[in-house]
């Protein structure tokens, strides 16, 4: 079987084509560029470097987020539009579970996080010895109150992501030696991990791709603010 990865939910670009268990190409690129003019450049780019079409696909896996509100739709709408116009199922992982998947090896707590502005953070915490089940949801939170609940697990926790380093101070402020940070090496998403970890879903039908919607886990900011302007009016 042969997977198509595709992960834009933040400034990173990461795709990968896997067949069989086995990675053909994968590719990750961070640096500041725009999603929506990068992404089918690079898928183009990996199938004609292992000299394959995307026809030859047999499902997606795509980062659903949370993130980038920019980064997810353009990376979601690209899967979707493959998907429906090759007829290949849809498969979507959180965008937080695949960079914690980058330290599974670890035996413990692992959070992954992204920063979403104003020491906010996209987040959640997974229990690596338990087959990454959620111990902190996937969410949007205040990078303080996010410290409290991982404080409050009471064993040391290990910090992945490229965005950690924005928040590293007042994480080692308030968990002290509780908190661990990962080798920056797995702070990229992986895309073949994206695919490894979208195999051990069962397969949706094809039908199902045109009710596949991101997770952004907030509004967009456009969003809230014209909210906001309502709610003053009335």
């Amino acid at each position: 079987m042969i997977w198509l990865g595709i992960d834009t939910a933040n400034s990173p670009l990461a795709v990968a084509i896997v067949k069989d268990g086995q990675i053909i190409t994968a590719e990750v690129t961070n640096i500041k560029v725009n999603h929506s003019a990068g992404v089918m450049p690079a898928i183009e780019h990996i199938f004609k470097k292992v000299n394959m079409s995307p026809k030859d696909i047999d499902a997606i896996a795509v980062s659903q987020g949370p993130g980038s509100y920019t980064g997810v739709r353009i990376g979601v709408t690209i899967a979707k539009t493959l998907s429906w116009t090759l007829q290949v199922p849809l498969v979507g992982i959180s965008s937080l579970q695949v960079l914690a998947a980058n330290a599974e090896m670890y035996e413990g707590v692992i959070c992954s996080l992204i920063d979403a502005r104003r020491q906010n953070v996209y987040a959640a915490a997974y229990d690596a010895t338990n087959g990454l089940a959620p111990v902190v949801e996937d969410g949007h939170y205040s990078m303080v109150g996010l410290l409290a609940q991982l404080k409050e697990l009471r064993q040391p926790v290990l910090f992945v992501g490229h965005d950690v380093d924005n928040f590293w101070a007042l994480i080692q402020q308030e968990l002290g030696e509780q908190a661990l940070r990962a080798s920056y090496t797995l702070d990229l998403p992986n895309a073949a991990q994206l695919i490894h970890l979208a195999e051990q879903q069962e397969l949706p039908a094809i039908e199902a791709t045109h009710t596949f919607v991101p997770k952004y886990c907030r509004i967009a900011e456009a969003e809230a603010n014209w909210l906001k302007d309502q709610k003053e009016k009335q």
